[in-house]
């Protein structure tokens, strides 16, 4: 029997990346007093904006370019 491996590295990549650039929780670009301002869990339009670029072109060059994987494979059942 074959084993099927699934390659977790982009959805860990997405997770860890959608968790750390959320507006607010380490920084927030741009700040409503600020151009940034650190740990003040609030945030803006505009800045959900930003933080969605910032998401989209990091979560790209770490999958992409850089081509994080991580593979899991199901264990061969017993016969």
């Amino acid at each position: 029997m074959t084993s099927t491996m699934a390659d977790w590295g982009p959805i860990i990549a997405a997770v860890v990346l959608f968790i750390l650039l959320s507006p607010g929780f380490l920084f927030q670009l741009p700040a409503r007093m600020r151009v940034v301002e650190l740990g003040n869990m609030g945030t803006s339009a505009l800045s959900i904006l930003v933080h969605a670029i910032l998401y989209f072109c990091i979560l790209t060059i770490v999958v992409v370019a850089i081509g994080v994987h991580v593979y899991s494979t199901k264990p061969d059942p017993i016969v």
